[in-house]
């Protein structure tokens, strides 16, 4: 099965939005699909439990590139408890694709690293508290 690259895909690959770090982060994940090579970092501002800003530095293939574009996007003004609740099919459904089986990790390796950056933001928070 072929997937269709969309416009929009290459051009979240070609110009991804929300690149670069954020000065002192709350959020400072790495993340890494070695199976495609993709390898990301997410940098995230929490205020009160809120993702106030997302950011990446992103260099991996189209899919994962336009997924984490997407994802700092729509995830910008969320509550963490939110994000951490999202799923593969909320990934798969904001990109617009099909996305193959061999393909889905790619899809959704920003999720799952922006979640564990959240999972440890929160352990942090807990302790100090």
């Amino acid at each position: 099965m072929k997937t269709i690259y969309r416009d929009e895909i290459l051009d979240l690959y070609r110009n991804p939005r929300n690149t670069g770090k954020i000065p002192e982060p709350d959020v400072k994940q790495d993340g890494e699909n070695p199976s495609c090579g993709d390898k990301l970092k997410i940098y995230a501002q929490i205020k009160e439990n809120e993702i106030k800003k997302v950011k990446h530095d992103t260099d991996a293939c189209a899919i994962c590139t336009a997924a984490t574009s997407i994802l700092t996007e729509e995830t910008t003004g969320l509550k963490t408890r939110e994000v951490q609740n999202l799923d593969t099919d909320w990934m798969v459904e904001k990109l617009g694709i099909e996305i193959s089986p061999m393909r889905m990790k790619c899809a959704v390796l920003g999720l799952k690293t922006l979640q564990k950056g959240l999972e440890k933001h929160e352990e942090q928070t807990d302790e100090t508290a």
